[in-house]
């Protein structure tokens, strides 16, 4: 994507920076919320465009509070069927394969990346029922999701939607189901490793059975501590591939593949396209515009 030089200033706190066509728009969010938010921003395009974005596995779970235009389509790559009828506000739970998103133009929404155990306790459902799957926001957080999009939407500026924003996230939060805290270590010792431990060693660190370890960490994560640790470790190399001057040895060592065919390989099965061909894309927020 192409960012025009300059930032500008819209509130407290609040930065609106322009890529291509499109406004992003951000403020920090508070410290009760960073250990279950990863990333949070606004967006609004300055000239309505179709387009097409491949969203690739990252380890998190999305919310997408839809202000404008819905998505007109949102399916698994390779699916030919017409793909999620999900297209207005909506919830995506980890993936373990890319995911195709296309939009008339004229979009206005938030964009929520959330850990894995913060959004289970966001959505207080298990997240293995979300595993590879997109619902709607009120299917997931029922009437309290069409109010909250309603009074985001009538909100007079960024600002005042992310006090709001801030507030509902942070009563929800606190009243949701706790993880278990061995999940969370096991959390947390995956994505230190960047997925490069064995699941053995985990359940090890944190005295669990492994079948009981991949019980619990599939429900409250979404996806098995052995797919999450791919998921992971593609991340990571696909974020190591967006720099300048990097090849693909190095990345292959540092990330813990066995060889570069297993990285190709890897590639190929979680994002559909080569290490190449993303890097020269430049992967932005877990997208790939088309």
């Amino acid at each position: 994507m192409r960012v025009a030089a300059g930032t500008v200033t819209a509130g407290r706190g609040v930065e609106m920076t322009r890529v291509g066509e499109r406004w992003r728009v951000t403020r920090p969010w508070p410290p009760r919320l960073r250990p279950f938010v990863h990333s949070y921003a606004g967006y609004w395009e300055a000239a309505a465009a179709p387009y097409r974005v491949r969203l690739v596995p990252t380890g998190r779970a999305v919310v997408l509070i839809s202000l404008g235009e819905p998505f007109a389509h949102v399916r698994r790559l390779g699916d030919t069927g017409r793909g999620s009828p999900v297209t207005g506000s909506l919830v995506a739970g980890l993936e373990d394969g890319p995911r195709v998103c296309d939009h008339p133009g004229g979009q206005e929404a938030i964009r929520l990346e959330l850990t894995p155990l913060g959004a289970y306790r966001l959505f207080a459902v298990p997240m293995s029922e979300l595993t590879n799957q997109v619902a709607g926001l009120c299917d997931v957080l029922g009437p309290e999701g069409d109010v909250l999009v309603e009074r985001l939407a009538a909100a007079g500026s960024w600002e005042a939607r992310f006090d709001l924003l801030d507030a509902v996230l942070a009563a929800r939060i606190e009243r949701g189901p706790d993880p278990a805290p061995e999940v969370g270590h096991a959390w947390r010792l995956l994505s230190r490793a960047g997925g490069a431990i064995p699941v053995g060693r985990i359940a090890a660190e944190v005295g669990w059975s492994q079948g009981h370890l991949v019980r619990r960490f599939t429900e409250q994560v979404g996806l098995t501590p052995k797919t999450s640790a791919r998921v992971l470790r593609f991340h990571r190399a696909a974020g190591l591939l967006a720099r300048q001057d990097v090849n693909l040895a190095d990345v292959t060592a540092t990330c813990g593949f066995y060889d570069q065919a297993h990285l190709n390989r890897e590639f190929r099965e979680l994002a559909g396209t080569t290490p190449g061909r993303m890097a020269a894309a430049r992967m932005a927020e877990g997208a790939i515009a088309l």
